[in-house]
C-alpha cells in the first residue's frame, strides 16, 4: 500500500447561494494510507448521497475538509482483530474512494450475512434510509394495521421505503405525491401506491383531497411547506405527522418559507407533528433487519435504487438527486 495507489476526496469549495453548482467541489488526491492500530483501510464501493447533504452545505460541512456520508466499503488493510480484509463494512466516511475507520465508531459496522441479499439493500432498505422510514413509521406515527396514509417526495430513496414498508405493515390506503407524470405512474403501478398525484398540477391540498377523499391518519413528510399545510387540511382527528425533511426549504435556507396557515389545525384536530432523526434510533436497525430479510429474499420487496457508475460522477448524482432525477435511494458505484 505505497504512494502508487492514491485515494480521492471530495472536498467542499465553497457554500452555495441557491442551488448547488459543480464548481462548489473539489477533488483531493493522496496515497492510499496505511492503518494505524485499531483501524482497517476500506476501499469504497458504494457512497450515498442524500437530501441532508444539501443542508450541511450551508454549516455543517466546514470549506476545504472532506465531505462525509454513508459509503459501503471492502476492508483492504486492517490492524483491527473485528475486521479482516475482505469484509464489507458499512460506515459514513463517503465522498471518497477509501476510508480509514475504526470498530465501534458512530456508525461503522460490518455487513450482516444475509444469503442471497443485493449489496445495495444494505445502502437503502437496509441502511439508514430504510431505518429512516421505518422509525418513522412504527415509532412516530405508530401505524396501524387499516390506517391511511400519505407520504410526499414518495419516489425518493425514503418516500420509496415508507410506502413498501407501510404496505407489509398492513396499511389501508397508501398516497404519495412526485414530482413528474412517469414517477406517479410508477408509484401506483409497481412501487405499490393506491394513487399518487404530480404536485405540479395544483393546489396539493386539493389534489390530496381527490386522492384521499375521506382523509387520512398519518403522513410522513419529506417536504414540508405546502405539502404539510395540504395534510393537516386531510388529517383525521388524532392523525399524526412524522417531519423526516424539509425539501421545499433547502435551497431556501437563509429565508425559509412562512409556517402552513393552518398550523393551528393541530391544536383544532388534536394532531401530533414529531420531527424524526434517525440517528436517535440505531438500537432498531436489527429489528428492521429482522422484519425486512425474509421480504428482500423472497423477493417480494426489491431495493429501489438509481446507481450513477463513477467516483468522478458523484456531484452530478448528488445534483441530479436534488433535482428529483432518482427513483429510490440515489447511489454512486465507484468500484466492483
Amino acid at each position: 500500500m505505497g504512494a502508487s495507489r492514491t485515494a480521492r476526496t471530495f472536498h467542499l469549495a465553497a457554500r452555495p447561494h441557491g442551488f448547488p453548482t459543480p464548481d462548489l467541489f473539489t477533488v483531493h488526491e493522496a496515497p492510499v494510507p496505511d492503518p494505524s492500530p485499531g483501524t482497517a483501510v476500506v476501499e469504497n464501493v458504494y457512497l450515498s448521497v442524500d437530501p441532508y447533504h444539501r443542508e450541511e452545505m450551508d454549516s455543517g460541512w466546514d470549506v476545504g475538509a472532506p465531505r462525509e456520508g454513508r459509503a459501503l466499503g471492502r476492508v483492504i488493510a486492517s490492524r483491527a482483530p473485528e475486521f479482516a480484509e475482505g469484509d464489507l463494512v458499512l460506515h459514513r466516511e463517503g465522498w471518497r474512494t477509501h476510508a480509514v475507520v475504526a470498530p465501534g465508531e458512530s456508525g461503522v459496522r460490518k455487513v450482516p450475512s444475509y444469503d442471497g441479499i443485493p449489496l445495495t439493500a444494505y445502502m437503502s432498505l437496509l441502511g439508514g434510509t430504510g431505518l429512516t422510514a421505518y422509525v418513522a413509521l412504527t415509532r412516530t406515527l405508530e401505524l396501524r394495521p387499516g390506517q391511511d396514509l400519505f407520504v410526499s417526495a414518495a419516489a425518493g430513496g425514503v418516500g420509496t421505503a415508507a410506502g413498501r414498508l407501510a404496505r407489509l405493515l398492513g396499511a389501508g390506503r397508501i398516497v404519495g405525491s412526485a414530482g413528474t407524470p412517469a414517477k406517479v405512474a410508477r408509484l401506483t403501478g409497481e412501487l405499490g401506491f393506491d394513487a399518487a398525484f404530480d404536485y405540479h398540477d395544483g393546489p396539493v391540498g386539493e389534489l390530496l383531497a381527490q386522492a384521499a377523499p375521506d382523509g387520512i391518519d398519518a403522513y410522513v413528510d419529506n417536504v414540508g411547506g405546502d405539502h404539510l399545510a395540504g395534510a393537516i387540511s386531510a388529517l383525521r382527528e388524532h392523525g399524526r405527522i412524522a417531519w423526516v425533511g424539509a425539501i421545499s426549504q433547502y435551497h431556501s435556507a437563509h429565508e425559509p418559507p412562512a409556517a402552513p396557515r393552518n398550523l393551528f389545525d393541530i391544536v383544532e384536530k388534536s394532531l401530533r407533528l414529531e420531527g424524526v432523526m434517525v440517528r436517535n434510533y440505531r438500537d432498531v436497525q436489527q429489528e428492521l433487519e429482522d422484519f425486512l430479510v425474509p421480504h428482500l429474499r423472497t423477493g417480494a420487496v426489491v431495493p429501489e435504487v438509481t446507481v450513477v457508475e463513477g467516483f468522478e460522477r458523484t456531484v452530478d448524482g448528488f445534483l441530479g438527486m436534488l433535482r428529483g432525477e432518482n427513483t429510490g435511494k440515489m447511489l454512486i458505484r465507484i468500484a466492483d
